[in-house]
């Protein structure tokens, strides 16, 4: 098949949408495929070589045996509201005036958010008879609405209108959990229903993989024998870091001081804020590293003792932040603070990975790492857990295999 993958993160951006959208790209050449990557110039977190790009409308380029076709797109301050939506549309457009230009595939697979680029598929499949397969990530609008951070009643029925419009025509929707599904099909005409199929995010069971604590990582930043605590991702409006900095100073009150290592690496919106609070606080048991590279992120989870995963109590979506899924590859437990009804601690629960605490619930999150801190046999059976539930249902070979039938469905 000829398949076409349209994103608007792909590496060297860095966070799990550039990484998704890349393993399922390779995995599908590796089993004989054509895979062309539609998507924009490296702006997301970007690591690497970057020289290349600048100032380029247009490039084309190999990697992993993928064509990839990358497009300026507007560059907006996208921590504001109406940068970030006109960022969204001017690349939904600068994606869809390359897609005509481009030879046609078969199929395409989308990555949303941004859900305009659903408008791209939508555009390329009237003129170009193009099917594609919508792979709905965040539930966008809602999941800004339940953050406080889209209140214009207008612009909630337009955006809202807009996900009806993209759901419906749509080929066929992927979603990553069942929550997921349960939404999507309330925006769909009656009878479309059975489009929506969950197929579980992924992780590459080969390229994380239990490794030693005592690692390279650990010794090039000093973390010595410390229990680390680690928290590796963007840093954005979702994710709840202030729970981890206020349970950091429960532990560092209680006399936790050096035993205990908080360790969060990655950058976004929120990080010189989340910095400028752990100095005012006086806290000495955290540390910020930048966002690393693909290639030093399984190191980083075989440094840490326990692997976090927060959210806000107002993100309500059932989101499964896939920061768990690498967490579990690697081997090591999960502690998550979020909504105990949402998908994520659904899966910890059922994989037996981890332990599960409300959202914004300091003291409870400090308990269940001092947990964690004072039984070792408990820390290696939830990571042996874990490891064992992604390598049986999460691979990414067997996601894989699930695509390849749908493709060849809508085709």
């Amino acid at each position: 098949m000829k398949i076409l993958l349209l994103t608007a993160y792909f590496p060297p951006d860095t966070g799990s949408a550039a990484h998704l959208f890349y393993e399922l790209g390779r995995a599908f050449v590796e089993r004989g495929h054509g895979v062309t990557v539609l998507t924009g110039m490296p702006g997301y977190h970007a690591l690497g070589p970057l020289e290349k790009y600048k100032g380029k409308k247009r490039i084309k380029e190999e990697m992993e045996g993928m064509e990839v076709v990358r497009v300026a797109m507007p560059q907006l301050p996208r921590h504001l509201m109406v940068g970030r939506a006109l960022w969204q549309f001017g690349g939904a457009w600068a994606l869809f005036l390359a897609g005509l230009g481009l030879p046609k595939a078969d199929a395409a697979i989308v990555y949303s958010p941004p859900l305009p680029l659903g408008l791209t598929a939508w555009g390329l499949k009237k003129l170009q008879g193009l099917p594609f397969i919508l792979n709905v990530q965040d539930l966008f609008p809602q999941s800004i609405i339940d953050l406080g951070l889209l209140r214009n009643r207008w612009l909630i029925r337009f955006f809202e209108g807009m996900e009806r419009f993209v759901y419906r025509r749509a080929n066929i929707i992927t979603v990553h959990s069942e929550g997921n599904r349960e939404h999507v099909m309330r925006k769909l005409d009656k009878g479309q229903a059975e489009k929506v199929k969950v197929i579980p995010n992924w992780v590459d069971v080969h390229f994380i993989q239990p490794g030693p604590r005592m690692n390279w990582f650990r010794e090039a930043h000093g973390l010595g024998d410390a229990f680390v605590v680690s928290f590796a991702g963007v840093l954005g409006y979702s994710q709840d870091l202030d729970v981890v900095l206020d349970a950091a100073r429960i532990l560092e009150d209680g006399g936790w001081r050096s035993e205990i290592l908080f360790l969060i690496v990655g950058d976004g919106v929120e990080r010189p804020r989340l910095e400028a609070k752990a100095r005012q606080m006086g806290l000495n048991n955290v540390r910020f590293l930048p966002m690393q590279p693909r290639e030093k992120y399984p190191a980083v989870l075989h440094a840490s003792d326990i692997g976090l995963a927060t959210l806000h109590a107002e993100v309500r979506t059932p989101v499964v932040p896939s920061k768990i899924l690498s967490i579990m590859a690697a081997g090591r437990p999960v502690v998550a603070a979020m909504n105990l009804d949402g998908d994520g601690p659904r899966l910890i629960a059922e994989a037996r990975c981890g332990l599960c605490v409300p959202p914004e619930d300091p003291r409870a999150l400090a308990e269940a790492i001092l947990q964690l801190y004072h039984d070792a046999s408990l820390r290696e059976e939830l990571g042996r857990n874990g490891r064992r539930y992604v390598e049986k249902y999460l691979s990414l070979e067997a996601c894989v295999e699930r695509y390849e039938q749908l493709l060849r469905q809508v085709i």
